[in-house]
């Protein structure tokens, strides 16, 4: 197992586990006017984030046992073919319910990138070097969330939300080509594993069974949960609450992004002395100080722009040591089965994701001025608290680095 990859590869997988982010933030700016021009109440126009994140959910128990059983790539260029395909769909959508479908198809063939870029790390290396890595290429795509908005309102500013999912297309083509051309295969064919059905339950079944496995997949979970809370919901907070305007979204949205990434670099630095479980606890704490914080800003009278934007900052800041962190130990007591392993993680911290997007859209006001940023940060808070709670209850045990 190699410690080395080529510096093309970081580029590539950075590129690819960017589907999620660029699907996800590009269009951010653009869903006050889509709800318009689609003639749909800003809810149900939140509904094609909450079918995005259930297509990212969904489909990588898909992709995770293909991946074992094919090899890394082919399944990769069907995801990318089918994420496209999508896309265009979306440009062309007639009513807000063909978009929520598009979204849902999206998202579908977008989460190849995420299962199969996670099973390729796990291939090459160990936990604590896995953990690093992750760190290195959340400084690679975590440029796609500073960039999707940025770009997002460029394009809205010069034509319409349509031509940001043209975009997008362009995008997927461009990941295709560079996975033909940079990417070899890392799975060898004598570790590939059946598609048997009851191959696939037991498969499944050894996974669930690994305390290390579920007790940092609920962690990541809630912390996902959180940040697709904020994901949501930030676009309508800051755009009409705060009259922030929608080509300058992109600057608030990148600056948090900007934060995450800095702290994923001080992780990667971090884990050279100490162990992925230490800085973990580190970054839940933080997670958890940040989110109470945001809260109490959020329910103080008339909030200001900053009273919220510089706890929102921090919260998503800490979410680059938690992250990396939970998906590194989550994975590594798996070889074989990195796929599988990869596959139930994104699944269930995707299907955390559209809980809480489904929530923070429903909760009274969490759309209207008069209540402004008080759903986004009540349901933050709840899922931070929920993550440090499951991190002190079944994370008391170091894992393995």
């Amino acid at each position: 197992m190699s410690n080395r990859l080529p510096l093309s590869w970081l580029f590539v997988l950075g590129a690819l586990t960017a589907f999620a982010p660029m699907a996800i933030d590009m269009y951010l700016p653009a869903l006050p006017q889509i709800a318009r021009e689609l003639q749909a109440s800003p809810a149900h126009t939140q509904l094609t984030l909450a079918a995005c994140f259930l297509g990212f959910a969904f489909g990588q128990l898909l992709y995770g046992p293909v991946a074992d059983r094919f090899g890394r790539k082919p399944p990769l260029y069907v995801g990318i073919a089918i994420f496209v395909a999508a896309s265009l769909g979306c440009a062309l959508a007639p009513s807000i319910e063909w978009l929520i479908v598009m979204r849902f198809l999206q998202a579908l063939g977008g989460c190849a990138g995420l299962v199969i870029t996670r099973a390729i790390v796990r291939d090459r290396f160990v936990a604590n070097e896995a953990a690093r890595f992750f760190s290195l290429l959340m400084l690679v795509m975590g440029l796609a969330p500073i960039l999707a908005p940025l770009v997002g309102g460029w394009l809205l500013s010069v034509s319409n939300w349509r031509f940001i999912f043209v975009a997008l297309a362009v995008f997927g083509l461009a990941n295709a080509v560079a996975t033909w051309h940079y990417l070899s295969e890392t799975l060898p064919v004598t570790a590939r594993q059946s598609l048997h059905p009851k191959a696939l339950l037991l498969a499944f079944a050894e996974v669930l069974r690994e305390r290390q496995f579920y007790g940092h997949v609920l962690v990541g979970g809630f912390a996902h949960a959180a940040m697709f809370s904020y994901i949501t919901s930030s676009s309508f907070v800051f755009i009409d609450y705060f009259a922030v305007p929608p080509e300058h979204f992109g600057w608030v949205f990148g600056s948090n992004a900007a934060g995450l990434i800095g702290m994923s670099q001080l992780n990667r630095h971090l884990l050279r002395k100490y162990s992925t479980s230490q800085v973990l606890r580190v970054g839940n704490h933080l997670a958890l100080v940040f989110g109470l914080l945001l809260a109490v800003a959020a329910f103080w009278t008339n909030p200001s722009i900053w009273a919220v934007a510089l706890p929102l900052f921090g919260f998503v800041a800490s979410l680059g040591i938690t992250l990396p962190n939970t998906s590194a130990n989550a994975l590594a007591p798996f070889g074989q089965r990195a796929g599988t392993a990869s596959a139930l993680l994104g699944t269930l911290q995707f299907f955390f994701a559209a809980i809480a997007a489904s929530v923070v859209s429903s909760l009274p006001g969490s759309l209207l001025p008069a209540r402004g940023p008080q759903a986004m940060a009540t349901v933050i808070f709840v899922c931070v608290a929920m993550a440090w709670l499951c991190s002190y209850v079944l994370l008391k045990k170091p894992a393995h680095d």
